[in-house]
């Protein structure tokens, strides 16, 4: 899971998963819901967080809006507004990208990783990081 802060562009990382494990999952794990701990924060997330929004309390949680599933020869298409909120969420959601294309400029995740031991694993994901935010930080 990675989060960029737009503000300040940093790049957190979570600890790697095998397999294939759904961003809300890894969240669920890293922070448990039945604590409070994004009451003071706002949230832009994308659509594999759906069901954040029945788990935690936010100060505000914005979300694209997703087509529906409709009966074959029924319109399943957002409105303007809708497309427009979509649009004003990807806007912001490029600094994520972006953070993610910068941490990959690394050669070492760049390619695949032959690499056994995930805390091996877990130690160079942290130090690319820690390289790409202080690089950000030589810019600012």
């Amino acid at each position: 899971m990675v989060i960029s802060n737009k503000k300040r562009k940093l790049l957190f990382v979570s600890e790697i998963h095998v397999g294939t494990v759904a961003d809300i999952k890894i969240l669920e794990k890293e922070f448990p819901p039945a604590i409070s701990w994004f009451l003071k924060k706002i949230f832009r997330i994308d659509l594999g967080f759906q069901s954040f929004v029945d788990k935690y309390k936010a100060k505000e949680i914005h979300i694209p809006h997703k087509k529906k599933r409709v009966a074959k020869g029924k319109s399943n298409e957002l409105t303007d507004i809708q497309k427009e909120e979509n649009k004003e969420l990807g806007k912001e959601r490029i600094y994520v990208e972006h953070s993610i294309g910068g941490f990959k400029r690394f050669k070492i995740l760049a390619n695949r990783l032959r690499i056994k031991s995930r805390y091996l694993i877990n130690q160079i994901i942290g130090v690319c990081a820690a390289l790409w935010n202080f690089s950000l930080s030589l810019k600012y």
